[in-house]
C-alpha cells in the first residue's frame, strides 16, 4: 500500500487524477471503476482539464460505479448516474452506453445486483477502482458489519450515512434508506484500487483504516490485503496517519 499525503484538496486532486490519467494513457480501453461524493468532484474536473487540453481520450473506455440508491431513476439529481454525468460524463468523449451505475430504479433488488456482478465480469474485470471514505470506514455502501459482503448487494444504510447524505437533499425524509453497492470481494477483484480522502474529519478513520487491524467493523481495513493500493490524502485527513508511516 502506497499512502500520499498531499498538501491540500487541490493537490490531492491532482495527483489522483495524474494515476487514473496514466491508466488511460497505458491502456485506452481500460475498465474504470468510479466512486461519487463530494471528494472525488476536484479529480473529475482535473480528468476534464486532461481532456480539453488533448491529453487524455475516453473514447474506449468502459466505467462501473461502486453504488447508486435504490429507489432513485436515473434522471433524479441525487442519483449517481446524474452525478456522474454532471461532473464527467458530459464533458469528456466517453460513450455513455459504455458506462455503468446500478439500477437504482429496478424495484428487484436480486435481479439488479445480479445483473451488475454479471456486467462487470463480462467487460473483464476492473483495471481501476477509486474509492472514497466514508465516517465510518465505508467504501461504497458497504458498511460496518460482521463480515465482508463479496458481491453487490443490497444494503441498509446506517443513520450516520443517512446523515452524512442528507445534506445533499432538501429534507431527511428524502434520502433513501437502501442503495446497491458493489461488495468487498468485487472492488478487492480490481487490478489496482485508488483511495482518495480530505478532511480533519477523515483523518482518524483514514489511520484506523489503512494502519488498523483489518476488521469488517472497519471495511476499508481488508484493502491492507490488496496487492496494489494507492491512498491519496490531504494534509488534514492524513495528520495521524503521517506519524504511523
Amino acid at each position: 500500500m502506497q499512502i500520499i499525503i498531499a498538501s491540500d484538496y487541490a493537490d490531492m486532486s491532482r495527483k489522483a487524477a495524474d494515476v487514473i490519467a496514466a491508466q488511460v494513457k497505458n491502456k485506452p480501453s481500460s475498465i474504470l471503476g468510479l466512486a461519487t461524493g463530494s471528494t472525488p468532484i476536484g479529480l473529475y474536473a482535473e480528468l476534464v482539464k486532461d481532456y480539453e487540453a488533448g491529453l487524455i481520450s475516453f473514447k474506449q473506455i468502459q466505467s462501473f460505479n461502486l453504488d447508486e440508491y435504490r429507489g432513485l431513476e436515473a434522471d433524479h439529481d441525487q442519483s449517481y448516474r446524474y452525478f456522474m454525468n454532471q461532473n464527467l460524463f458530459n464533458h469528456v468523449d466517453i460513450d455513455k452506453a459504455q458506462t455503468h451505475v446500478p439500477d437504482g430504479a429496478n424495484p428487484d433488488a436480486d435481479a439488479a445486483c445480479a445483473a451488475y456482478e454479471i456486467a462487470i465480469r463480462q467487460a473483464g474485470g476492473v483495471d481501476l477502482q477509486l474509492l472514497g471514505l466514508g465516517h465510518n470506514g465505508h467504501v461504497g455502501f458497504n458498511e460496518p458489519a460482521d463480515f465482508f459482503p463479496v458481491d453487490t448487494h443490497v444494503v441498509d444504510l446506517t443513520e450516520s450515512t443517512i446523515q452524512a447524505n442528507s445534506r445533499l437533499f432538501d429534507s431527511i425524509d428524502e434520502v433513501p434508506r437502501q442503495a446497491y453497492t458493489m461488495g468487498i470481494g468485487t472492488i478487492m477483484k480490481a487490478d489496482q484500487i485508488l483511495v482518495v480522502a480530505n478532511g480533519a474529519d477523515k483523518a482518524q478513520i483514514v489511520a484506523d483504516a489503512f494502519t488498523g487491524p483489518v476488521v469488517p467493523q472497519v471495511p476499508a481495513s481488508v484493502l491492507q490485503l490488496h496487492p496494489r493500493v494507492t491512498v491519496i490524502v490531504d494534509a488534514e485527513a492524513g495528520s495521524i496517519i503521517k506519524d504511523r508511516l
